[in-house]
């Protein structure tokens, strides 16, 4: 697990969101001034494809690729010129995101280039037209389709796969399902990697080699296709560089000011614990500026949602053509849709021109923003880091307010590519001379530590392979347990071990015991799933083995036991539904346990004696 790299302590109680900021004033330094005369629009805004994007395609034609490049440099238009390549030759193309957000974006950009009967969407909330030309979905969804391949023994119907996001390979929670995907994909299917920059590209497709046994071109590319500039906001309202000017080394260093800020008594702050930031002052400012459209990327869900109701009506008030244009649009969209007509964020939509966006809104909702923001008819999105990876909606802003994020268990400091990925959303191709990255001060913002991962090279991915009951599962449906031993000695943590790129006796020892420890665990699961009846002593599946390997779910042995022992609602589907949402795994930092929720009785009871009778599986 990643170390914390500094300190940071969050509160267990709720707190009331409120703002006790003085009005901002708009101000900026001086210095800036060259730097503000650079927004606006390309002159020439014509699209030319880049050097890399040219090679990249020719590479996919013959070999399998990796592209590895900035966020917002043009990878998906590589997928899109190869998608019709294959197409033209009748073939099938499978296009996987790590994100539901992101294939609902990719979706949207395919079907409009496409034609909607071309393109199909799969993901666990969506499945449409699956038989198309094109399908999008998330990589669990394709990784669950060469499980089912594997089991009955046909193929795979595609003639390319594209894994976009590919760096997710090093994600903690993520990435044993690209590793997996990897593995299993029959070596027929070419296969795209779509990446943003990372470490150790070619340890990564010299892997991919030994284990498909055909050729994989790396296509790098560093450059991003707009600058990028940081800036600092102070709680007074005046914008600073975050970074000296001019260096003359290529590590740059906190701007004067910013840096005699950081280590200032008792400075002032624009987010004390248990309060946001007065967003109507800060959305002013940007727009004094031209920073506008902005992506404010916030700590949790509760906070994007508060963000919102921060917020005024002056900017949209100044503009009635847009005004006009984002209702009659939000009108189009959530027509015939009561649960979309009757949002209760509908208003704050229409009346501010800013939007939520995260996990726990409705699919369609989110299509809804995604849709808006697309379309530049939103002054500022507030999300959580779920935006970062991906979605195609940059703004000519970023703001950030967290050094930090929360992995599900943890606060732990952004990493370099994190933080790239959220930077990369600034500076819209075509329509911008430049990009903004705006940091914000407060309690859970580290400047000194920002400053460092502006100047931290991307970092290498490294092997997330773990075991889990759904892979022990589905891997015992095709396969005995020599041959799952097979397959685990092709992970990615063994090719860097059999490679000597882990570097040093000691290094290479412990990395060796990984690996054994990896078969250990597999067995103890295994071993688990036969004491339980869901595994012959043989290593086969039973009955019940076969049927819960089908649950392609968060905690499929907890369901699967909650069904056998009668601890699930039979007769009450939205109980039922409810209960099965306690096994999501989306947990944020404030998350109250479920059982200390104010919850109706009969919804309690009926947790509790679930969650008591699958004690043994927790």
């Amino acid at each position: 697990m990643r170390k914390r790299i500094y300190p940071l302590k969050r509160h267990d109680k709720k707190l009331k969101i409120k703002t006790g900021i003085k009005q901002m004033q708009p101000g900026s330094d001086k210095s800036l001034k060259k730097v503000f005369e650079k927004i606006g629009k390309p002159e020439d805004n014509q699209f030319v494809p880049d050097p890399f994007q040219i090679q990249a395609i020719k590479a996919i034609m013959k070999s399998d690729c990796l592209v590895t490049a900035p966020t917002g440099s043009g990878k998906t238009w590589i997928a899109e010129q190869v998608a019709q390549k294959v197409i033209q030759k009748k073939g099938k193309v499978w296009y996987a995101t790590p994100l539901k957000a992101l294939t609902n974006s990719i979706h949207a950009q395919f079907s409009q280039l496409f034609g909607k009967k071309n393109v199909g969407i799969l993901t666990g909330d969506i499945k449409e037209n699956p038989d198309a030309a094109i399908v999008i979905g998330t990589t669990e969804i394709l990784r669950n389709q060469l499980y089912d391949a594997m089991y009955t023994g046909e193929n795979l119907t595609c003639d390319l796969i594209i894994l976009d996001e590919a760096h997710f390979l090093g994600d903690e929670q993520r990435g044993v399902v690209w590793e997996e995907i990897m593995i299993y994909l029959p070596v027929r299917i070419p296969l795209l990697l779509l990446s943003a920059t990372i470490g150790n590209p070619f340890q990564i497709t010299k892997w991919l080699e030994s284990i498909r046994g055909k050729r994989c071109i790396v296509i790098e590319n560093h450059d991003r296709p707009v600058p990028l500039f940081p800036l600092f906001m102070h709680p007074s309202g005046t914008l600073f560089p975050l970074m000296e000017l001019f260096v003359e080394d290529k590590k740059q260093k906190l701007y004067k000011k910013v840096f005699k800020f950081t280590n200032a008594k008792n400075r002032p702050s624009l987010g004390h614990a248990g309060k946001l930031p007065p967003f109507g002052d800060i959305l002013n400012i940007l727009d004094r500026y031209h920073l506008l459209p902005a992506i404010f990327f916030l700590k949790s869900r509760a906070d994007c949602d508060q963000a919102i109701k921060l917020c005024n009506s002056n900017l949209l008030s100044k503009n009635p053509k847009k005004k006009d244009a984002l209702h009659l649009k939000i009108h189009e969209l959530v027509s015939g849709n009561p649960h979309l007509a009757n949002h209760k964020q509908r208003s704050f939509l229409e009346q501010t021109a800013t939007a939520s966006h995260h996990s726990g809104h409705l699919p369609a909702w989110k299509v809804v923003v995604e849709t808006l923001m697309a379309k530049g008819l939103l002054d500022a999105m507030f999300a959580t880091s779920t935006v970062a990876a991906g979605v195609n909606f940059p703004a000519r802003s970023v703001v950030v307010l967290n050094s930090d994020r929360f992995n599900g268990v943890e606060f732990m400091g952004l990493t370099p590519s994190e933080f790239q990925q959220m930077t990369g959303r600034a500076g819209r191709r075509g329509m911008d001379n430049i990009g903004f990255a705006i940091v914000l001060p407060g309690k859970f913002m580290d400047l000194n530590y920002v400053a460092k991962l502006i100047n931290s090279p991307p970092l290498d991915i490294e092997s997330q392979i773990t075991i889990n009951f759904s892979m022990v599962l589905n891997l015992l449906l095709s396969h005995n347990p020599d041959q799952i031993k097979l397959l685990l000695e092709k992970s990615f943590a063994s090719h860097m071990i059999l490679s000597g790129k882990k570097k040093g006796k000691k290094a290479r020892k412990r990395f060796g015991t990984d690996l054994e420890l990896l078969w250990i665990d597999f067995l103890e699961h295994m071993d688990f799933l036969i004491d339980e009846q869901f595994v012959t002593k043989q290593g086969i599946l039973t009955e019940d083995g076969i049927w819960a390997s089908k649950l392609r779910i968060d905690a499929p042995l907890l369901v699967a036991q909650g069904i056998r022992k009668d601890l699930l609602p039979q007769n009450d589907p939205a109980l039922l539904a409810c209960i099965i949402g306690s096994f999501v795994n989306e947990k944020e930092f404030n998350d109250d346990p479920l059982y200390s929720q104010a919850l109706p009785k009969k919804l309690k009871d009926v947790f509790l004696d679930a969650r008591q009778g699958l004690k043994p599986f927790a």
